[in-house]
């Protein structure tokens, strides 16, 4: 029996995580769920699967989950805050912790599993993209096993050797990282800055959270992987070709010197990752459906549109930058992001924000967390500054 703390549990990626652990209920157990503010939420989880532990971040939604769950009669402990995030990721009896906290949230907790040897199921990019070089360096010290959700990152994990540790010596000539183009790949750019909200969440294929759809339409979420990948395959950008690929069924591709291209397939569903990190190396029902080649019928593919999707260009400039542009990125991004999803922002100003951002943040080499930390606070308050010259 393995017991799994699930951080962002009533998000999508932990939803998606409670169901395949469900399936399994004699080989998995869950320890901690976590959430943001969510009270409801947590809640309902807490009281089906009955963790030990189940954290909220806000402090006074712990205290509500807390009476309410022992109004109920439910054993869980309520902790709250980054501590109680951290507890649960680094406690002793925790053999995996899902990282599934959305944004730079999730870092400290993240970085808390690897640093206490866990096996780490990273749905949290922007670990990666705002601290790889510490995260990296965290997870060869402490001998944690870190395992790709991202369903990109999982299928070139899947095509890569067993024994990988170096892409020369796995004898691969590139990645290939493919991306649907989202709900805007056709749109004409003149009817980009009038997209609302809700537009821009409608995922032809994914069903995600509001902030990670938006993401998937300007291809930053494909910008943020690029950057991932580059950090959890050990390549440099030029090692990694983005590839449009509209129908979401080839996740992601490697070829070889030979000429050999191995394609991970599979219905667009992100308990087939999920399950599949979990159970590494061996394999696990997910409940997702076979894939139906007669229906899919065709597969497209097409170079990226950078003229379209900036934000994408952005991300892939920053990746061959280094220091901490990553962390500017990431955290200018949010906060457009935000802004755009409260209808305070044109979408089609999120890549200026960012861009404006990142010509004018300050670099600094990220020698620890605390540094990584500052340059993303700098980033949120410029950001912040700049959404007044781009008020609707």
């Amino acid at each position: 029996m393995q017991l799994i703390s699930v951080l962002g549990s009533t998000g999508s990626i932990g939803v998606s995580t409670l169901d395949v652990i469900a399936r399994h209920p004699d080989r998995y157990g869950v320890f901690a769920l976590t959430a943001n503010s969510s009270v409801s939420g947590l809640k309902q989880q807490c009281l089906q699967c009955e963790p030990r532990y189940a954290v909220l971040r806000d402090e006074s939604a712990a205290a509500q989950l807390a009476k309410e769950l022992e109004a109920e009669n439910c054993a869980t402990e309520v902790l709250s805050g980054e501590d109680g995030l951290i507890e649960v990721a680094a406690h002793e009896e925790v053999d995996a912790v899902m990282a599934a906290i959305v944004g730079a949230a999730g870092l400290g907790p993240t970085l808390a599993a690897v640093r206490a040897g866990k096996r780490v199921l990273l749905a949290n990019k922007e670990s990666l993209v705002m601290a790889g070089g510490l995260f990296m360096k965290a997870v060869a010290e402490s001998g944690a096993q870190l395992l790709p959700i991202d369903s990109e990152h999982n299928a070139i994990f899947q095509c890569m050797p067993a024994d990988y540790t170096n892409i020369r010596r796995a004898g691969i000539r590139r990645i290939l990282l493919t991306g649907s183009g989202g709900p805007f790949r056709q749109t004409p750019l003149a009817e980009l800055r009038n997209v609302t909200p809700d537009q821009a969440c409608a995922h032809p294929n994914w069903s995600m959270g509001r902030k990670i759809s938006v993401d998937s339409a300007t291809m930053m979420n494909k910008g943020l992987e690029f950057i991932e990948a580059c950090w959890m395959f050990d390549v440099v950008p030029g090692d990694i070709e983005v590839v449009v690929h509209p129908q979401s069924v080839i996740h992601s591709m490697v070829e070889y010197a030979d000429g050999s291209v191995l394609a991970q397939m599979g219905n667009p569903d992100m308990r087939t990752p999920i399950a599949h990190a979990m159970a590494w190396p061996e394999r696990i029902e997910s409940g997702v459906a076979s894939l139906d080649f007669m229906a899919t019928a065709r597969l497209d593919f097409e170079a990226p549109d950078y003229e379209r999707f900036p934000c994408l260009r952005l991300a892939t400039e920053v990746a061959a930058e280094g220091q901490t542009a990553a962390a500017t990125l990431n955290a200018a991004n949010e906060i457009a992001v935000e802004a755009f999803l409260n209808e305070q922002l044109r979408f089609s100003d999120i890549p200026r924000v960012i861009e404006t951002v990142l010509e004018q943040a300050p670099r600094y080499e990220p020698s620890g967390l605390d540094v990584v930390q500052q340059a993303d606070c700098e980033a949120r308050q410029m950001a912040l500054q700049q959404l007044k010259k781009f008020s609707m």
